[in-house]
């Protein structure tokens, strides 16, 4: 099965709900980039009238996390993924329409390759922004991702 924005957005509501009802969906993925966006609605506010930060990590999380799924699927082996760390930093309110995006495709190709050559477990950082529809950045969460290639 072929990763889409789509499928991946049908991932959501049945394996994800809280992303789902919150209004994240997946834009675009290719080999190097995942585009996520999430609006700025009542079910995803604080109290300040601004998107709540874990609405925010849901999108940026997809956003790595994706592009790592894509990956892996495309390795054809059986690898497993696990987020071992994150780190945020927030740095103006977040309203309108958010879009997070991750272009570090490559990273991840050599982290599974090392993975799928040396059989031990690889951690890679991946790095996705949060911009505003007036081009503004409001957020950047960092995610450690482990692989392992798992033994059958």
């Amino acid at each position: 099965m072929k990763i889409t924005p789509s499928k991946l957005n049908t991932f959501l509501l049945f394996k994800l709900p809280a992303a789902f009802l919150t209004g994240v969906r997946t834009k675009t993925i290719t080999d190097t980039t995942c585009v996520v966006t999430v609006k700025h609605r009542w079910i995803n506010q604080n109290p300040f009238k601004s998107m709540f930060w874990a609405v925010q990590g849901m999108a940026a999380e997809l956003t790595t996390g994706a592009l790592v799924m894509k990956k892996i699927k495309e390795s054809g082996k059986n690898i497993s993924m696990l987020v071992a760390n994150n780190s945020a930093s927030f740095t103006k309110k977040a309203t309108g329409r958010i879009k997070f995006t991750c272009d570090e495709g490559l990273k991840i190709n050599e982290a599974i390759d090392k993975a799928i050559k040396t059989g031990e477990g690889q951690t890679v950082w991946l790095n996705a922004n949060g911009i505003n529809e007036e081009g503004i950045q409001v957020s950047s969460f960092n995610f450690e991702w482990t692989l392992k290639v798992k033994s059958r």
